[in-house]
């Protein structure tokens, strides 16, 4: 077992505007921020720390910076939907009217953007995974 085996993971995402990013990353994704300063806010949730960073520019990736394995891909759907969230689509990957996008395995995964366009995503693993190995 490697020295970081049993370390608690850190994700970093940027933001331009920490106060819109705290309010998105707390009421529409339901995380409880922890910490407030000038240069980040940090947010929790299920034992994951999300530090949001302050930037001074920002050029959003193409790809998912973060994303969270759910029990149920429909039902976070609907719960972020109802939040205002608008699940990205991706030419050439059939997507159902949700936005949610069946893997060859058979898992199941959806993306959206915060506010500074970070691509998030959702996954539902075929036959769920245990908890923390993914």
């Amino acid at each position: 077992m490697g020295p970081l085996a049993d370390a608690e993971v850190v994700a970093f995402v940027p933001s331009s505007d920490l106060t819109r990013s705290g309010k998105f990353f707390a009421e529409v994704l339901g995380l409880t921020i922890v910490e407030a300063t000038l240069y980040a806010v940090v947010a929790r949730g299920a034992g994951t720390t999300v530090r949001i960073t302050l930037v001074n520019e920002l050029a959003p990736q193409p790809f998912t910076v973060l994303g969270w394995v759910v029990p149920d891909i429909g039902r976070a759907v609907a719960d972020l939907t109802e939040h205002g969230v608008v699940f990205l689509r991706y030419p050439g990957m059939p997507q159902d009217v949700a936005g949610v996008w069946a893997s060859p395995s058979g898992d199941k995964v959806a993306w959206f953007a915060d506010p500074d366009g970070n691509v998030l995503s959702l996954t539902e693993f075929a036959g769920q995974l245990v908890t923390g190995a993914c």
